[in-house]
């Protein structure tokens, strides 16, 4: 049996090593010109994001990546944190997403979001829809098209897949807690889980906007250099 003193310092040690949520401070605008055209259109194709009610981590830093010759803006989240995995001393310390705006080249009106949901690409048409919208998944931010049908997720990756995993991941949860703070665990019902009601519009939350096809540069600038670089176009 291990006993109290041993596991408290065991959990102290991989706290120290651990690192806490970093970003740089925002680059300046001389760092990465843009003319006011480019966020303009930025700001008005940016999505309003649904939180999960119950969601225990803030949204850092957003930055729209508009490609030069397609019509598409990349929108790429910085979160605080992740609610799995982020108390070993090798994770990232943040949780990074990102979702893609579609537009008419003339009109200027969205026709189409994507989304990454952990490694598999989501797409919806989204002509005559209005504003872009996304749903967030507690903890984990995958990001969902508001009002995408559940059968079409995959079956290891659905959301009643991802509610059961986080009572199997509990004692996971628990070091995240202990290393960075946030929640004990989900402890409500599904349908809880599946509440989508906490509206965060990105309109004025970009700290950057950058007109290029190579966004490297310019996520390293804004997220840091431990930015996990995932699919840059879909």
């Amino acid at each position: 049996m291990i006993r109290h003193g041993v596991l408290v310092a065991t959990l102290t040690a991989v706290a120290a090593c651990s690192r806490g949520a970093y970003a740089p401070p925002v680059p300046s605008p001389e760092a990465f010109p843009t003319d006011s055209a480019t966020w303009a259109l930025a700001k008005s194709l940016a999505p309003v994001l649904y939180l999960q009610r119950d969601e225990p981590f803030p949204l850092d830093r957003v930055a729209a990546i508009v490609h030069p010759i397609r019509p598409i803006i990349a929108y790429h989240l910085l979160w605080r944190h992740d609610v799995n995995g982020q108390w070993a001393p090798w994770a990232k310390p943040s949780d990074e997403e990102v979702v893609w705006v579609g537009y008419d080249p003339i009109t200027q009106a969205p026709t189409d979001v994507w989304t990454y949901w952990h490694g598999t690409l989501l797409h919806t048409p989204w002509m005559d829809r209005g504003p872009p919208a996304i749903d967030v998944q507690w903890g984990k931010h995958g990001s969902l098209p508001r009002g995408i049908n559940p059968k079409d997720l995959p079956a290891d990756k659905s959301l009643r897949a991802f509610y059961n995993y986080e009572f199997a991941l509990l004692p996971d949860i628990l070091l995240g807690k202990l290393v960075h703070g946030g929640p004990w665990g989900f402890f409500h019902s599904f349908e809880r889980y599946k509440d989508f009601s906490k509206v965060v519009p990105l309109t004025d939350r970009l700290d950057l906007v950058v007109k290029t096809d190579d966004p490297r540069t310019p996520l390293h600038a804004v997220f840091g250099h431990a930015y996990s670089n995932k699919k840059w176009w879909p």
